[in-house]
């Protein structure tokens, strides 16, 4: 049953007209529901004698007695029955909808930790950030750009509420799991030095600047059984672009990775013909915990950022 604030005050002309009746439906609802006119009361934070008064009127408006006292308290009439069943559905879409905004003002003055890896602040979480902050009205947000592994971690331990991740290292038990989008891999190069629309990466050795061993990117050309020699390892995106700007390789980023960003390295994407290499990006949360107001804001919004299509 809803909070009810109530104030006790002398009845005014007009108290019997019908605008009177949502308060005193209120009251109603809250008598039938304890079945007692003390207990209601003191629910209600007012004297018995005025809240029998209240229904007093109501009755006299409605012509009929809603309730008929006994030893023990008081018990709807048929009429009673009736009043309620039909008042108890439009009092509860008018609850729900308090209740709704309400949640969303919470979200609005929350604030949230996501966790993500690297490669993704580069093309999802800054835009993500952006419509949270917005929808949000400033929420608060914090952003830890991190490897797989710490990510995974970040999340389990309660650190992060929210994580966004490459599936293949979620393999820790009580996380949930939500896909959100394949990320497809493309090869990128330096543009003064490749035409090529598309390139064979199956057929020939690849010289490539890598990230670390425990990284999902590396792991995936593991996994791929890809033939390469790595000619440089770094942990971060735009020190793996300024090698690869050097001439020190090429290396394997998401094709989402915006052109703008390559363009200042004076690098370009080329297409992988033959089999793709991809993976599954995912959000997490720790299992049979609700979220936040504001972290199920990010996770919708990262729903729908994720059904654009790469640059």
């Amino acid at each position: 049953m809803p909070d009810v604030i109530a104030h006790e005050r002398d009845e005014l002309p007009g108290d019997n007209l019908p605008g009177e009746s949502d308060r005193r439906l209120r009251y109603f609802m809250t008598i039938a529901a304890l079945g007692s006119m003390s207990k209601a009361a003191d629910e209600l934070g007012i004297s018995q004698p005025s809240l029998s008064r209240q229904i007093s009127i109501l009755e006299a408006y409605l012509g009929q007695p809603v309730f008929e006292r006994t030893g023990r308290g008081v018990v709807l009439t048929s009429v009673g029955e009736e009043l309620y069943w039909a008042t108890a559905s439009g009092f509860k879409l008018i609850d729900d909808a308090v209740a709704k905004v309400r949640d969303m003002n919470t979200a609005m003055r929350g604030s949230l930790k996501i966790a993500a890896v690297h490669t993704l602040t580069y093309y999802l979480l800054g835009d993500l950030v952006s419509v949270v902050a917005h929808e949000g009205h400033g929420a608060n947000l914090q952003l830890m750009g991190r490897s797989s592994p710490e990510v995974v971690d970040l999340v389990a331990s309660g650190k992060a509420e929210l994580g966004f991740v490459y599936d293949s290292a979620v393999a820790v038990s009580g996380l949930t799991s939500i896909d959100l989008f394949e990320d497809e891999m493309c090869l990128i190069v330096r543009a003064e030095h490749e035409s090529r629309d598309t390139v064979d990466i199956w057929n020939e050795r690849q010289r490539l600047v890598v990230f670390p061993a425990h990284y999902a990117l590396r792991k995936m050309l593991q996994h791929a059984k890809l033939d390469y020699v790595a000619s440089a390892e770094t942990d971060t995106v735009d020190a793996a672009l300024e090698m690869v700007s050097a001439g020190m390789g090429t290396c394997l980023l998401p094709s989402r990775i915006p052109d703008r960003l390559l363009a200042d390295y004076k690098l370009r994407k080329v297409a992988i013909a033959g089999p793709q290499l991809a993976r599954k990006v995912v959000a997490i949360h720790k299992e049979g915990r609700r979220l936040s107001p504001l972290a199920a804001l990010a996770l919708g919004i990262a729903h729908r950022l994720s059904r654009r299509a790469p640059e």
